[in-house]
């Protein structure tokens, strides 16, 4: 067995092999600059088997008009890969975050939290999971409303402005959008504990 893609920092075997040896499916949370990519993915006797694959891209069609690699994008973006793997029987998965750095609060955990709240069953601690008012994309609606009516504003919130919706809309954006891909997979609206 090689280790190259150990050494060119792509996979931590030990990690790896913990998460493999729990023999429960992993959802893999990977964050680019503008999006996310979230895997479901079951080891099998043939090795692994993706169940689920979807980009944040895809909030698209439910009529998502925010950026697409912010917290409430991870949060959507994780409730529907959550929907996607209970319509496909997976009830249960480990996060795998692979060799991004793990920090209390960041959008790999709001993607996660967005799994868990879509009902699947996804172990996570309190202490790392954003709270509600920011994965809703209400402390970004804050802060437009304080730029409102500046050159700043416009300059800031130029794609959202550009895309139809005002930024200090967002957190009524980001409900309408979970709605849209609950109603979808007839799921009932819940709101994390945390």
């Amino acid at each position: 067995m090689t280790f190259d893609r150990r050494r060119r920092q792509k996979t931590d075997y030990v990690q790896r092999l913990a998460l493999l040896k729990s023999d429960k499916p992993r959802l893999v949370i990977r964050k680019g600059t503008n999006n996310f990519h979230i895997q479901l993915i079951v080891l099998g006797a043939a090795g692994d088997k993706t169940e689920v694959d979807i980009f944040s891209k895809a909030l698209r069609k439910y009529g998502w008009k925010g950026h697409g690699g912010n917290l409430s994008s991870a949060y959507l973006t994780g409730y529907l890969a959550g929907l996607m793997a209970l319509k496909k029987n997976v009830r249960e998965a480990n996060v795998d975050i692979g060799l991004q750095m793990s920090v209390s609060g960041s959008s790999l955990y709001a993607a996660a939290v967005g799994a868990r709240d879509a009902g699947l069953s996804v172990p996570i601690g309190k202490e790392a999971v954003p709270k509600i008012d920011r994965i809703s994309g209400k402390h970004i609606a804050d802060y437009a409303q304080k730029l409102k009516d500046s050159e700043k504003y416009k300059k800031q919130f130029s794609a959202y402005i550009k895309s139809g919706m005002q930024p200090e809309n967002l957190p009524k954006h980001f409900e309408e959008v979970k709605s849209k891909i609950g109603a979808e997979f007839g799921a009932k609206s819940k709101v994390s504990p945390f």
